[in-house]
């Protein structure tokens, strides 16, 4: 059978699949249906310096092939977090990835410090939050900002630093670019794009924050066109998602130029997926008379 195994920043991951953040919570549940070592790792929910409660319901709907959400990241705490939940994640045989969120560049650099300290394989920076010291303008919406924040971060984070993108930008390989040039070790994109829908009945949006971020199968075109884009400005590893729902997703986002992947959204529908898609990776490999799967990042012949 062909080697599934790949090394993102010197990182070994069983395969390239990782349970995408916001997705799989902290494993637990999973952890019922299959082992975890299963996975090539796992992007735990995403983390901020204390306990968020989230967003008012409804804060979940449907879209034509995809998901709206706007959850608000609900979860306990990074202390919370390292005392309680990494501990038994650690023992799940597979590379945990910490994701964090905030609101100033003083809330990522404390939690890259603190996570720093603990046996995290990895740090990843969701930059797709309000910056409140600038007016609420995201992190990751331009060059200069998510130079600032990799930065900042950066002087605090002892564990290889992944910079997660916002797709909802005007040029993703600039900022790219500005992410790698200020210290990221790897990029991970697309994050979701910003959505809305409505009930024509009361005329009001579905989701109570009125819009949220759509993921699913109907962004993996965008996904795969951006993933490309980065792949020919960066020189770091890019770790790909954005709709990924089987193992031909995954060989396509692989050749666009990833060298891992993410997967979220189609959890929610099968749960097993992660499984089928490596099984189904595989299977092509082998047939192909591919010995291992990093052979393939990066492969497409542009036209």
């Amino acid at each position: 059978m062909a080697d599934l195994s790949v090394k993102v920043c010197g990182v070994e991951f069983n395969n390239p699949l990782i349970a995408a953040s916001g997705t799989f919570g902290f494993g637990m549940e999973y952890s019922e249906l299959y082992p975890l070592e299963k996975l090539g790792g796992i992007s735990c929910k995403g983390i901020t310096l204390t306990r968020r409660d989230g967003n008012p319901v409804p804060r979940v709907a449907e879209t034509p092939s995809g998901i709206l959400n706007a959850v608000g990241l609900q979860n306990p705490g990074v202390d919370v977090f390292i005392n309680e939940d990494l501990p038994w994640l650690k023992k799940q045989n597979t590379v945990i990835i910490a994701n964090i969120a905030g609101n100033t560049p003083e809330d990522y650099c404390a939690m890259a410090e603190k996570l720093s300290e603990t046996d995290v394989d990895m740090i990843e920076l969701n930059i797709s939050c309000p910056n409140v010291k600038s007016g609420g303008v995201q992190f990751g919406t331009s060059c200069e900002s998510v130079g600032a924040i990799t930065a900042a971060v950066k002087k605090y984070c002892k564990k290889p630093l992944i910079v997660k993108l916002s797709p909802n930008v005007t040029d993703i390989a600039s900022i790219a670019q500005s992410a790698e040039a200020n210290g990221a070790d790897a990029i991970s994109m697309i994050n979701t794009l910003t959505g809305m829908r409505i009930d024509i009945k009361s005329r009001r949006p579905i989701i109570r924050n009125n819009t949220g971020g759509m993921s699913g199968p109907a962004i993996f075109p965008v996904a795969v066109r951006m993933v490309w884009q980065v792949a020919n400005a960066v020189k770091i590893p890019i770790i790909g998602m954005g709709g990924i729902s089987s193992w031909q997703d995954a060989i396509e986002m692989m050749m666009a130029g990833a060298t891992a992947l993410q997967i979220g959204t189609v959890l929610f529908t099968d749960p097993y997926a992660p499984i089928k898609i490596a099984d189904g990776m595989n299977e092509w490999l082998d047939k192909n008379g591919i010995k291992s799967v990093s052979e393939i990042t990066g492969t497409v012949k542009p036209w």
